[in-house]
């Protein structure tokens, strides 16, 4: 737009007008100090006719100095006015930000919405005793039930924005999927995405939560992650894993998800190529099942089943521990669920395995096969072998995980097998204390018994992990490329691989910073490798992300909010699931302003 004329003649106010026509400067417009009216163009001629039509009547018996001395009062005025509305907007601001900062929190702590009323009575109560002249203030933090419903929306909202603007970015993604029923029996798909950037940086954050109400077919999951796709605006051209639980709706290669993907990535760039894995800490935990040692756990869960099922035996149970001095208070329950709550069990139980026989024949309850030898080997063994599977669960677990790492973890622990099943033919039992404990109280120690147990074992870990085995090149790539075998890469990055590894400069920095930090300093001039690593940086190994958010999906919809929608729920875990990215607040505030709550407003619990 070409400018007009007055643009030219920079044209400036002047101070006798303040004088003549009541008029003063605010930032570069005349501004009328009487009525507050505001002129467009800065000439006389516009100021003197807006004086002379409006105010002149009332100022006309006034000489220079009275007007003066007004327009000092009138401009007094105005900056008080203007610091009040600006003290008063400053004020509206802050508390608008604060009612943000508490809905983050008690979306991040699984409080219903209905927590923010109390809190606000807790406020108010401290400011009564602390700072009494600030109770207007904290009045005005808007913290009612429906607020916080709104506005835990919007930060979701921030969030999900901005997700969909760093998808934009990544050379690459890989997806986690799993599905779980809420409280209300209504099936909840989970889908964290980890992509990885030009820069090679990792974001691994909930993709979305997808409530089905219906059937789960592989037909239905496979719809609700194209939906959730492309909703994100995420091009299917950079997907190339796909991580699952391994349920047959999941995995299968024809109707399961996994299949279906493949196709419509066929369709889409002509390979369909997409590496998919199942749950590295599920198949772990499913090894265990391999050792067919079902007849101990079910023995000593029966035992404890017993003690703790009745509140009589329960509290004489533990009178009983207490007068015998025991190191231990009580015995715990096993979950089928929680695998690592397993071995917890049976260590507890093999420590008070005397006690527990003393108070169950006190009961009238045949302890035979607790107090067999070969059975109290099998329960030792099983504590031990447990605590070991139960160590490299917890080493498996955890966020941002490279797939290296964890592929090296089981093969560190396949080795150990490999040692332990070696050792135990000898009869060298340095680590299983509990076996250690059982060979001093039996004259024959099954030894060549359990060893073959550990070789089950082994043999499950070498099958299950095989998918993994296959990658094993690919993973070496990211983990040290300076130890790969150039013949056998790929034509694509052999060149790159050779310069890679005859750079001093780059082994150096791969020295200095480790495998982890190493692939964001491999140089641009090496495309075809960096776009190779940011592929095998975007798997998951797990789909651990997946089992976190249903953990804390069950802390916030349970009986109790079990009308909790499905938007506001979604909203929920996006929020207290973000680990990369946080919720600008201080651009939701500039759209917003504060809305005073109501204190007499109180709605149903959600």
């Amino acid at each position: 737009m070409a400018k007009r004329k007055v643009d030219f003649e920079n044209r400036g106010f002047q101070e006798r007008w303040e004088a003549e026509y009541m008029f003063t400067d605010i930032k570069g417009k005349p501004v009328c100090l009487v009525c507050g009216a505001d002129v467009a163009v800065i000439k006389e001629y516009n100021l003197r006719r807006h004086y002379e039509t409006r105010h002149q009547e009332k100022y006309k018996d006034m000489n220079i100095q009275q007007k003066l001395q007004k327009v000092v009062e009138l401009k007094r005025s105005l900056v008080a006015q203007q610091t009040m509305f600006a003290k008063a907007k400053s004020q509206n601001d802050a508390a608008l930000k604060a009612s943000f900062v508490v809905v983050e929190e008690i979306a991040k702590s699984a409080r219903p919405f209905t927590e923010g009323e109390f809190l606000k009575t807790c406020m108010l109560k401290v400011c009564d005793v602390v700072c009494p002249d600030k109770r207007q203030a904290f009045l005005n933090v808007s913290l009612s039930r429906n607020t916080i419903a709104h506005r835990v929306c919007e930060l979701a909202t921030d969030l999900q924005e901005q997700l969909m603007g760093k998808g934009k970015t990544f050379q690459a993604y890989s997806l986690a999927v799993d599905e779980s029923s809420d409280a209300s029996d209504t099936a909840q798909l989970s889908i964290f995405i980890r992509g990885v950037d030009s820069s090679l940086c990792v974001t691994e954050e909930l993709l979305g939560l997808k409530s089905m109400h219906g059937t789960t077919t592989g037909k239905d999951l496979f719809e609700e992650v194209c939906k959730c796709v492309n909703e994100m605006g995420l091009p299917w051209d950079k997907l190339v894993g796909l991580t699952t639980d391994g349920a047959p709706a999941m995995c299968g290669q024809k109707n399961g998800l996994v299949g279906r993907i493949r196709e419509k990535l066929r369709e889409v760039n002509g390979a369909g190529e997409l590496t998919a894995y199942h749950c590295i800490i599920h198949q772990e935990s499913l090894c265990g099942k391999a050792l067919k040692m079902d007849h101990v756990m079910s023995t000593v869960t029966k035992a404890v089943n017993f003690i703790r099922a009745k509140g009589l035996n329960h509290r004489q149970f533990k009178s009983l521990l207490e007068e015998t001095g025991s190191e231990y208070g009580d015995v715990v329950y096993h979950t089928e669920v929680r695998w690592l709550s397993r071995g917890r069990v049976l260590n507890r139980c093999f420590e008070l395995r005397d006690e527990i026989c003393q108070f169950m024949e006190s009961k009238g309850k045949d302890t035979t096969e607790l107090q067999d030898k070969k059975f109290c080997c099998e329960w030792a063994f099983l504590c031990d072998i447990t605590s070991h599977l139960n160590a490299l669960n917890l080493k498996l677990q955890g966020r941002d995980h490279d797939i290296t790492d964890m592929h090296a973890a089981v093969k560190a622990f396949k080795t150990k097998l490999r040692l332990w099943e070696t050792q135990m033919l000898r009869e060298d039992l340095g680590h299983f204390p509990c076996c250690q404990i059982m060979k001093e109280q039996v004259s024959v120690f099954p030894s060549a018994q359990l060893a073959e147990k550990v070789g089950l074992l082994n043999a499950d870990f070498t099958r299950r992990f095989s998918d993994f085995e296959a990658q094993k090149s690919r993973f070496q790539l990211l983990s040290n490329p300076f130890t790969v075998d150039v013949e056998s890469a790929p034509t694509n990055l052999q060149m790159e691989l050779i310069e890679l590894q005859c750079s001093d400069t780059l082994k150096s920095k791969y020295d200095s910073v480790g495998h982890a930090q190493f692939p964001r300093f491999i140089p641009d001039t090496m495309p075809q490798l960096r776009a190779n690593i940011a592929q095998m940086l975007s798997m998951f190994g797990s789909t651990y992300l997946c089992e976190q958010l249903f953990s804390v999906m069950k802390l916030n919809k349970t009986s109790h909010r079990s009308c909790l929608t499905d938007e506001h729920l979604h909203s929920i875990l996006r929020i207290s699931s973000a680990q990369s990215l946080t919720p600008n607040i201080d651009a939701l505030v500039s759209k917003m302003r504060c809305q005073v709550s109501g204190s007499g407003s109180r709605a149903h619990q959600q």
